[in-house]
């Protein structure tokens, strides 16, 4: 079976505790995964070890995680040999109106234009709202967001909006991608 990574840019824990359920399902599947927060990785990390990169992050005020960004940065020619994935997580995917799915969609664009990041999956997952973790003004600046997005303005309690179906289906389906390219390469077990 295959080496995965998954690298992941998290604020609050819900992208991190995405990426953790990524690394579990795969390592249900047989393989070996391991997930490290982008912002924890030396610049010169060498993805030779990994038969696969799954590449993650949350959308704060419009941006990707700048860990993240750096991590691509620094590794594109790596990821272009490599089959990849790429997950956003934000609010925006959670939205029932167009506009705001668009907008989610856009950042994955633009992150992958900007990048030059060609990933051979992509989803978009619903985030969380926790705002036990957050401070006064971002606070009042989540509550207005989601607001538009949600309508969760409760600042009392957390909201999560992640389905986990979802991720273990997207999982699932570059699993199945790795796994079909290491049996048919020159020196898999095909």
């Amino acid at each position: 079976m295959g080496s995965f990574l998954v690298v992941y840019g998290s604020s609050e824990g819900q992208t991190a505790k995405i990426a953790d359920r990524i690394a579990a399902r795969l390592r249900d599947r047989g393989h070996e995964a391991t997930a490290v927060d982008a912002g924890a990785l030396e610049t010169d990390y060498s993805l030779e070890d990994f038969d696969a990169v799954v590449v993650g992050s949350s959308i704060h005020v419009g941006k990707h995680q700048a860990s993240v960004r750096s991590f691509v940065d620094a590794n594109a020619a790596e990821l272009t040999a490599l089959p990849t994935a790429f997950f956003q997580v934000s609010l925006s995917s959670v939205a029932d109106d167009p506009e705001r799915r668009a907008e989610a969609a856009r950042y994955v664009d633009e992150f992958l234009e900007d990048t030059g990041f060609h990933p051979d999956r992509i989803a978009r997952f619903g985030g969380a709202l926790r705002y036990s973790k957050y401070g006064f003004l971002k606070r009042l600046l989540m509550k207005r967001i989601a607001s538009e997005a949600t309508g969760d303005t409760d600042a009392s309690r957390d909201y999560e909006y992640t389905d986990w179906a979802e991720v273990e289906g997207f999982t699932d389906d570059f699993a199945a991608f790795v796994e079909g390219r290491l049996a048919t390469a020159p020196d898999g077990p095909g």
